[in-house]
């Protein structure tokens, strides 16, 4: 988790820092319906590579947005969730969907 000196003056900025990749937004999208493998948010995520998601889970693990379950099996299972912090965003991503939907309807309409 960052420091509180690590972290911009300005709280716009801080959301910002902390989830304002494309593929971060997409995967706390996810993430709030259920938990999710690796290998499901890689498919669902089209576009997205190997290395981008590794180290978008990791950002937001050690952010504290996320947590990463790894079960005692053979072969292991890695589940990743929403933490309290992350579920948190809940409204934030709510407001950017309404947004989104809205913004479809005008643009629709207007052409």
């Amino acid at each position: 988790m960052k420091k509180k000196d690590e972290l911009p003056a300005c709280p716009v900025a801080t959301t910002v820092q902390l989830i304002g990749s494309k593929w971060k937004l997409l995967i706390i999208r996810n993430l709030l319906v259920r938990p999710w493998r690796f290998n499901e948010l890689q498919k669902d995520l089209e576009g997205i590579s190997h290395k981008v998601l590794t180290d978008s889970l990791r950002s937001m693990e050690s952010d504290g947005i996320i947590n990463r379950t790894v079960y005692p099996e053979v072969p292991p299972r890695v589940e990743y969730s929403l933490s309290h912090l992350g579920e948190s965003m809940r409204p934030i991503l709510d407001a950017m969907e309404n947004w989104g939907n809205g913004y479809k309807k005008t643009y629709k309409n207007e052409k």
